[in-house]
C-alpha cells in the first residue's frame, strides 16, 4: 500500500472552496458548475478532492468537530522550484481568500518556506530548497 491516490478535504462551503482551489490557485478540474456535490482536481501524481464536511463525517461514521480551531495535525505541501515561486504561490493563496499563517523565511533544514490556510483552515506549506530534485511529474524525489 505504498501510495496515496486521493486526498479528500471536507469543506464547509463547496462553492467557496472550489473557487479558492480552481480559480484562485489554478487547480485543474473538469467541474464547471459552482456548487457541485464533489470535486476532483487533476494534480500531478495525486488527486485532490473536495467533499462536503457533514457528508464526509457521515460516511466515516464520526461527528464533525465543532471546536476545530487551531492546528489539526496535518499539513499539505507544495514544493516550489525557487524562492520567487514560494512568494508567488503564497500571494496567490491570500488573493484567493486564504490566510497567510507564516510568511516565507529561511528554515532550520536549509530551505525556504511559509504557510497559509485555505477557507476551511487546512494548512498548506509552500517550500523550496536548492538541493531538491523533481521527477517528470514535478513530484519531489526523496531518497
Amino acid at each position: 500500500m505504498n501510495r496515496i491516490n486521493l486526498i479528500t478535504l471536507g469543506v464547509r462551503n463547496m462553492a467557496k472552496s472550489l473557487s479558492f482551489y480552481r480559480d484562485g490557485l489554478c487547480f485543474e478540474t473538469t467541474v464547471s458548475e459552482e456548487n457541485p456535490s464533489v470535486v476532483f482536481f487533476n494534480c500531478r501524481g495525486t488527486k485532490l478532492s473536495l467533499y462536503p464536511l457533514e457528508e464526509l463525517a457521515k460516511d466515516i461514521g464520526e461527528p464533525v468537530q465543532t471546536n476545530a480551531d487551531g492546528f489539526n495535525g496535518i499539513t499539505l505541501a507544495y514544493n516550489a522550484k525557487s524562492h520567487e515561486e514560494v512568494e508567488t504561490i503564497l500571494k496567490m493563496a491570500v488573493a484567493a481568500g486564504g490566510k497567510l499563517v507564516k510568511p516565507a523565511q529561511n528554515t532550520f533544514w536549509g530551505g525556504y518556506s511559509g504557510y497559509f490556510t485555505d477557507p476551511d483552515g487546512y494548512y498548506w506549506e509552500v517550500a523550496f530548497a536548492d538541493f531538491w530534485k523533481f521527477d517528470e511529474n514535478d513530484m519531489l524525489i526523496i531518497d
